[in-house]
């Protein structure tokens, strides 16, 4: 029976008091989609992410995350409104996830603050606030809540505000009403926009191909990635939006507009650190090419990008360069790619900046 101290409608009341946008309650069972999950990692699809193959078990079933676990809280953050970017040439663009301060931090700060509530009147239960790093299927949970229904391009859509959500879930032992729906629910119908605008094919109706994935392979892949893909990565050197950008669910509405977005989201954590610009949409490509340990430190500070390493950033860039001047002349920022085909550069970011300057000579 649900817990007589706590009505879905209170729990939802204390979520949105903490700036979520949405709140909901799934039940913990076991996903109905392990043998997908199990098939996309046999084939590989996981890419660079050998974590998603680890603890599948306990990704599986939330009771193994969570000892006696019955019910999960999940939460919402809407962390853009998909205003087009205008990027100047020699930029290069962040994910909008990425643009604020880091989401792991302060959405579990507030996670944490909704399992202190709790605990006033249920004590001897447990509370596990879990922010995207714990092995969890958050965008299932969330369904399941009837927060949105997952999109093809496999990122969750909430039909009222799109697909630019955070997820966020504390996993209790408490038994509560659920909130639910069809999880199966399709909102995508015949669209295929995300499918034809992936510039590297990742995507395919419900799957994503993260070796394919300019997200994955900007911000997971520590090594050389493939020139074929060079192209399609465009001036992302910090994942990439394209998918979302083009789905009609973030077309802005009435709606959408006045829809609570947390302050944590808007803009860098730091202006111009880095040569990162105000809004927090870019990198200068030159800065990020000179970078050095202490350099990429203070550009990152308070932000979720820290995950990319110094060299991983230096190659995007590379990559990112090499794509501008394929567009728009710099002498400039030619030279600061030429400068690091030498010996002594990093051979991934030396690799990559001789397969640049060989692709550009070929144009």
């Amino acid at each position: 029976m649900p817990h007589p101290l706590w009505s879905s409608e209170e729990i939802r009341s204390i979520c949105l008091e903490q700036g979520f946008a949405r709140a909901g309650i799934a039940s913990a069972d076991p996903t109905t989609r392990r043998e997908e999950l199990e098939a996309w990692i046999r084939d590989g699809r996981h890419g660079s992410m050998a974590w998603m193959a680890e603890h599948l078990d306990v990704r599986a079933d939330p009771g193994e995350l969570v000892e006696g676990a019955r019910s999960i809280i999940c939460v919402l953050d809407r962390y853009a409104d998909g205003t087009p970017d205008a990027i100047e040439p020699g930029w290069g663009r962040v994910a909008r996830y990425a643009r604020g301060r880091d989401y792991h931090v302060v959405m579990k700060s507030r996670l944490h603050a909704v399992c202190d509530r709790l605990r006033e009147r249920a004590p001897d239960h447990v509370f596990r606030a879990c922010v995207d790093t714990a092995p969890l299927l958050e965008r299932e949970v969330a369904a399941r809540a009837g927060l949105g229904s997952i999109g093809k391009h496999t990122l969750l859509i909430e039909p009222g505000l799109g697909s630019w959500l955070l997820i966020g879930a504390i996993v209790t032992t408490l038994e509560l009403d659920r909130t639910g729906h069809d999880a199966d629910h399709d909102p995508c119908g015949t669209c295929t926009r995300c499918i034809d605008a992936c510039p590297t094919d990742a995507i395919t109706p419900w799957s994503l191909d993260a070796r394919r994935c300019v997200s994955a392979m900007t911000i997971e892949h520590r090594q050389p990635i493939d020139e074929t893909f060079h192209e399609g990565m465009g001036d992302w050197i910090f994942g990439c939006d394209i998918c979302q950008e083009v789905c009609p669910h973030n077309e802005p509405t009435a709606r959408t507009r006045a829809a609570i977005r947390h302050e944590s989201h808007d803009g860098p954590v730091e202006a111009e650190a880095g040569g990162r610009r105000e809004d927090g949409a870019a990198f200068r490509l030159l800065s990020v090419l000179g970078w050095d340990e202490t350099t990429r430190r203070a550009a990152f500070k308070g932000s979720s990008m820290k995950r990319a390493k110094l060299e991983m950033m230096r190659r995007n860039a590379v990559i990112a360069a090499g794509n501008s001047l394929r567009e728009h002349d710099d002498p400039q920022l030619r030279t600061a790619v030429e400068a690091l085909t030498v010996e002594g550069t990093d051979p991934m970011v030396r690799d990559a900046a001789r397969a640049v300057l060989d692709s550009l000579d070929e144009v």
